[in-house]
């Protein structure tokens, strides 16, 4: 391992390798370190359901998201790896009037950010998938170029693309101290050696909070316990995948064939808790029965859990915080992270390597919390 190195990127999920990757294609000459605890795929990138959409109640993530489609359905061409993409869009669900306000006026905003997304009845929504009840359902919206990929290969692809460029990838490697020497950043400590640098990349997803504390930051965030399940193989029979915006229950089909799944968990145990529960079993499938009663008799392959990473306002925290500095930050992003790495990525990259700003920095900002000016509500499911 390097013992000095112009950026490390602290975390190797997707966040963190695509900032690498996209450093590294934007500053060839700078020498990058990419420190993982564990190995690649272990934390929240490997264990997502790999949902990609532009549904969003912003007109800043609808705009983010076209891009990063544009990003995932190049991918595979481009870093000569299969990401099993399924372009089957999203069907969202409303089962109340709130909600079906809430969703008229988010695809109001998707339509004026270029969208082709379409509003439905519940007869609409029946068409579209005949094996959807439409019991309860004010409306839904349907948007055909939203997704549905194999999360790993992306972290396989950044990763080797990175190490094709120089990047220089530890896993196995935990942070234990961040030097900060007249306000800035000065080294980073690992269980396996020390590494001079003065700038350093906090990328860890929901434990990102005690790894910026190390450098004297403070992060709102907290990790939330999400679970999700998986069936067994069925014949393919749903295109989109199905979110319910009012109990939280999202589910697809793989290209496998199997049913893939999660819920809103309404008390989830405090912490970085990542075991599995019979409670949320029963909650899941009780819903995912209701929206989809052809189901209730299949089996259960395997069920996990991950971390989401929560701000107060639900938003993500992209940039430099005002100390000290050379110490950037890229977290907060609940249970979407995944879908918006490629463009997050490439955004905080051009930050770091040229001093270029975007509009996801300007607003993400971690100062906005001090500042008593939160982020609007969005579409979160999950």
């Amino acid at each position: 391992m390097r013992d000095a190195a112009d950026i490390v990127v602290i975390g190797g999920g997707i966040m963190g390798l695509s900032v690498a990757y996209h450093l590294a294609t934007l500053a060839p000459a700078q020498s990058i370190t990419v420190l993982e605890a564990s190995y690649l795929c272990s934390g929240a990138s490997g264990r997502n359901g790999g949902g990609v959409r532009a549904q969003w109640a912003n007109e800043l993530s609808v705009r983010l998201m076209q891009e990063s489609l544009r990003e995932f359905r190049a991918f595979a061409q481009k870093h000569r790896i299969n990401t099993w993409l399924r372009q089957g869009g999203y069907l969202f669900l409303a089962r109340s009037e709130e909600k079906a306000h809430e969703l008229t006026r988010s695809v109001g905003i998707q339509r004026h950010a270029g969208l082709d997304t379409e509003l439905l009845g519940p007869a609409e929504v029946s068409r579209l998938v005949p094996e959807v009840s439409s019991e309860g359902v004010y409306l839904g919206s349907y948007n055909a170029k939203d997704a549905v990929v194999f999360p790993w290969p992306f972290v396989w692809g950044y990763a080797e693309g990175a190490r094709a460029l120089g990047v220089e990838i530890e896993t196995f490697t935990r942070v234990l101290g961040i030097d900060v020497t007249n306000g800035a950043v000065s080294a980073v400590h690992s269980d396996r050696g020390t590494i001079r640098t003065k700038r350093v990349v906090v990328a860890c997803g929901a434990l990102s909070p005690g790894v910026a504390r190390l450098a004297g930051v403070e992060l709102p965030t907290h990790p939330h316990r999400h679970e999700i399940c998986s069936s067994e193989p069925l014949k393919p029979f749903l295109t989109p995948l199905v979110a319910d915006l009012t109990d939280g229950l999202y589910f697809s089909q793989s290209t496998r064939g199997e049913i893939v799944g999660g819920i809103s968990d309404p008390s989830p145990p405090p912490g970085p808790a990542q075991n599995s529960s019979v409670a949320f079993l029963a909650r899941y499938a009780r819903a995912l029965v209701a929206r989809c009663p052809r189901l209730g008799k299949v089996r259960v392959l395997r069920q996990w859990a991950g971390l989401y990473d929560i701000s107060p306002d639900q938003g993500p925290i992209l940039g430099a915080p005002d100390k000290p500095d050379g110490l950037y930050l890229i977290s907060g992003f609940m249970g979407h992270g995944f879908m918006m790495a490629p463009v997050v990525g490439k955004r905080l990259a051009a930050f770091i390597a040229h001093g270029t700003s975007s509009s996801e920095l300007a607003t993400w900002r971690l100062a906005r919390f001090e500042e008593g000016r939160p982020l609007a509500p969005d579409m979160i499911i999950g």
